[in-house]
């Protein structure tokens, strides 16, 4: 695993309790707990690692048995073939559960790689039954959070499958600044962005050169603006429409 554990800046970015976590300080983002829920998670904590932007957190086919939030940065989920050919299977945010998928199986079933430097809270998934056992709110948040990965999944099947390539991308842009602007990780109407077109292109199943085409043109009509890293929605309504994305505003969810 390719952690990059000099990184201090993002090693000091994660509190040592989690009384002082920042993502739980976004009641908007994530759902409250108990103060005997939260005692337990910061003892289930077993530590912290950091991630250097494209640096790999978990390789396919080889054991890890260990959980993650992602507290910072931007990381995804991937599958690859033989000849190299990448599939991300999802972007990943902070306040994502990584890597229960491990518990099933002895090696990792997906590789998760960083988009910028992150930087993760680690949980022992040997220690998910005694979560289950003592603290039945927790366990059922785990499984809200299995039932919605299972979710994306669903979504991300849709549009690879049945969407052409402007739906996709009017999809992802959608579906992403929803989910940052959830976070409150907004300003001006705009959202961190950066992702690249290879990125876009493997997680969409398209080739980077139609990836560049369909998002030109929808800058061209003034849907969207990518620039210096970020991005804005300019006409969401006519976005999600292509994109057929008509989501209720998104809940607060369960923080590990």
């Amino acid at each position: 695993m390719s952690v990059d554990f000099a990184s201090e800046s993002l090693a000091h970015a994660i509190p040592r309790h989690c009384d002082a976590c920042r993502l739980r300080n976004t009641p908007s983002a994530f759902t409250p707990v108990s103060l005997q829920e939260l005692q337990f998670i910061d003892q289930f904590r077993c530590g912290t690692a950091t991630v250097a932007a494209g640096g790999t957190l978990i390789r396919e086919h080889q054991p890890n048995g260990k959980l993650y939030t992602l507290y910072t940065g931007w990381a995804f989920r991937y599958k690859t073939l033989s000849d190299g050919r990448r599939q991300i299977l999802n972007f990943l945010l902070p306040g994502d559960l990584v890597g229960l998928q491990q518990e099933f199986g002895d090696t990792a079933m997906h590789g998760v790689e960083a988009v910028t430097p992150c930087a993760f809270c680690v949980f022992p998934a040997d220690g998910l039954w005694s979560l289950f056992r003592d603290h039945g709110r927790l366990g059922y948040d785990v499984t809200w959070l299995a039932a919605r990965g299972e979710g994306m999944v669903d979504d991300n099947l849709l549009t690879t499958g049945r969407r052409n390539a402007t739906e996709r991308v009017a999809m992802l842009l959608m579906h992403l600044y929803r989910r940052l602007d959830r976070l409150g990780l907004s300003e001006n109407g705009t959202v961190e962005f950066p992702i690249t077109q290879q990125h876009i292109a493997d997680s969409l199943g398209l080739s980077l050169v139609h990836t560049n085409k369909t998002l030109r043109r929808l800058a061209q009509l003034g849907l969207h603006e990518i620039a210096d890293g970020r991005l804005r929605i300019i006409n969401p309504r006519a976005l999600a429409r292509i994109a057929e994305y008509y989501d209720a505003i998104p809940r607060p969810v369960p923080l590990l």
